[in-house]
């Protein structure tokens, strides 16, 4: 059974969100977590508290169940763009540059290894 967890209006731009979820797609939860915690990325942070969380929420729907024994992994992982903050910064001769303050969405899928035979 999966499990699902997401983070929303993060403020970092997606792409830089991208280049961390990249490295832990399709990972095992612990190779993931070990890959987060020493990148020295300051997205990997935001996104280590989210896979943390889903494990957490893996662990509220299969109560009994132990998160090492059902070998999970990181199933999918979406990074969506997130609102805009627009400011403006002065330049020369009157003029304004627009600055766009970019934040993103994350969804991070986690799911067991362990398939259940089928009753029929």
């Amino acid at each position: 059974m999966e499990a699902v967890a997401k983070l929303k209006n993060c403020p970092s731009s997606p792409r830089k969100m991208r280049l961390v979820v990249d490295l832990i797609r399709g990972e095992a939860v612990e190779k993931a977590l070990y890959i987060l915690k020493y990148s020295n990325k300051e997205a990997a942070t935001k996104v280590e508290k989210l896979l943390l969380s889903a494990i957490k929420n893996w662990e509220t729907k299969n109560e009994g169940q132990r998160p090492e024994d059902a070998k999970l992994f990181v199933k999918t992982v979406m990074v969506d763009g997130g609102r805009q903050l627009k400011r403006l910064r002065p330049a020369p001769q009157g003029r304004g540059y627009r600055i766009r303050k970019r934040s993103n969405h994350v969804t991070l899928v986690v799911d067991s290894k362990n398939v259940e035979p089928q009753t029929n």
